[in-house]
């Protein structure tokens, strides 16, 4: 997640955008959960303080959801993205998501894009289309921008179509939501 905030920042950047990415490191072990920061602002970010009211939480690895307080500070009217294939009802919050707008939750199969597209368990750019489509606070053609300086030649491709299936995933997901809303 650290590489995906930093690309996010770069894309934000690109867009004429102020952006700041830094990750925050818990123990000091292999394996430890690692939390990465990105801010995106239209004017100067002075803070370099952590992020304690995000407005949008990624979920990069699901079995972190009920050992870590990944949602705390997060509003109502915030955006959260889960990297797995499994509805919100089948991660065992119970009626905790009730109090968030429906629209704003998406669960997206980032490693399964990842494996299909870059050939590797490696989410980051799958999870940053999920995240462009379902927020629409950065488009998909600054993250396409951001992944290929980050990685050049094959790999790059490979994690753009893996954003890009993502994006379009999270799109179709959303139209059916409003579809079923307007029945």
């Amino acid at each position: 997640m650290v590489t995906a905030a930093e690309i996010l920042s770069v894309a934000a950047f690109d867009e004429g955008r102020r952006a700041q990415a830094f990750p925050s490191f818990g123990s000091e072990r292999t394996g430890a959960p690692v939390v990465s920061f990105c801010r995106i602002d239209d004017r100067e970010i002075r803070t370099r303080e952590p992020v304690m009211e995000p407005d949008a939480v990624i979920i990069q690895d699901v079995t972190l959801i009920h050992q870590v307080d990944l949602f705390s500070g997060l509003s109502k009217d915030g955006y959260v993205l889960v990297n797995t294939s499994r509805a919100f009802d089948e991660l065992g919050f119970g009626d905790f998501f009730d109090k968030f707008r429906p629209e704003r939750l998406m669960t997206c199969p980032a490693t399964e894009f990842a494996l299909e597209h870059v050939g590797r368990p490696l989410p980051n750019a799958a999870l940053l289309g999920g995240f462009a489509a379902l927020t629409g606070q950065i488009t998909m053609e600054a993250i396409d921008k951001a992944v290929r300086e980050r990685f050049a030649g094959l790999v790059g491709e490979r994690n753009v179509a893996a954003a890009a299936a993502a994006f379009s995933y999270v799109t179709s997901k959303e139209e059916e939501l409003t579809r079923a809303s307007t029945n």
